[in-house]
């Protein structure tokens, strides 16, 4: 693993745990979500305008990743009504590593050696843990069930961005016309929380689109990544942003108890470290 590699998955991670807060401090998520859109897309153009257009045979997937992330959104709004940041996002990020591991295996037929292996499992366990120890109340089947959903969409579009960026031949531009699609998020918002937009907060709507710049750059940062390493591995080393979405939880959202979140959050850096160095 190269250090360029994992500078950019590393920022990517702390960017990404930074506007799911920003989600899940919201007193409007639906309304936060289509403004994070809206960054994505403004972001987007000025990729798209700047950098090559992607090669033809890249666009089937910018079609498919756009309509999963439709999905993920929808999902992840309706599990961060469920349950606190620091539950609902590790479930929701641990269970993708190795289905995107597995996945760049079957579909990709890319491998990854015994050590990175080993690093993928106790990034994941530690994940895991980390939802486990985060509340002392039992974790809700609803929100079980919806955050596992949020996680296969995320190994879905993931690997469809990964093999679509490498297909593309212009991966800054790929991404751009990606966040470009994303209006019809937009639009869908506008459309179902139109009342609602009058009364929101100028404050909110700010905060809401530098979320999403700073979301499209995280996610940016990854898909660069992608095209310089194993899929699986960028993909476990961006979920580290569980460490500070823990951090987040405990010290901004005040939510508790943080010991268990903490011992967990450590289990996840010793995997880190095995991968960083595989």
């Amino acid at each position: 693993m190269t250090s360029t590699v994992l500078l950019l998955v590393m920022t990517a991670a702390l960017l990404h745990a930074v506007w799911n807060a920003l989600v899940k401090a919201s007193a409007d998520r639906t309304v936060i979500l289509g403004l994070i859109s809206f960054g994505h897309v403004m972001l987007g153009i000025g990729l798209a305008f700047n950098f090559p257009t992607p090669a033809p045979a890249s666009w089937p997937f910018i079609a498919a990743s756009t309509i999963v992330h439709f999905g993920y959104y929808y999902l992840l709004n309706r599990s961060y009504q469920l349950g606190d940041l620091s539950q609902t996002y590790p479930i929701a990020r641990g269970i993708s590593p190795v289905l995107i591991t597995l996945g760049a295996l079957i579909f990709v037929g890319e491998t990854v050696s015994i050590q990175a292996w080993v690093g993928i499992l106790i990034v994941t366990l530690g994940i895991f843990l980390l939802s486990i120890r985060s509340s002392t109340k039992r974790i809700p089947i609803g929100l079980l069930l919806t955050a596992l959903a949020t996680g296969l969409t995320i190994a879905t579009y993931s690997l469809i961005d990964g093999v679509g960026a490498r297909s593309s031949g212009a991966a800054l531009g790929y991404i751009g016309w990606l966040f470009i699609f994303e209006i019809f998020v937009v639009l869908f918002v506008l459309a179902h929380a139109r009342n609602r937009l009058k009364s929101v907060p100028r404050t909110l709507i700010l905060t809401g689109i530098a979320g999403g710049i700073i979301s499209a750059t995280a996610y940016s940062l990854a898909i660069v990544a992608k095209t310089l390493a194993p899929l699986g591995v960028v993909s476990t080393l961006r979920e580290t942003s569980v460490l500070f979405a823990a951090l987040i939880g405990v010290v901004l959202l005040k939510e508790r108890p943080w010991r268990g979140r903490l011992l967990s959050a450590g289990v996840v850096v010793i995997g880190v470290v095995i991968l960083a160095t595989a």
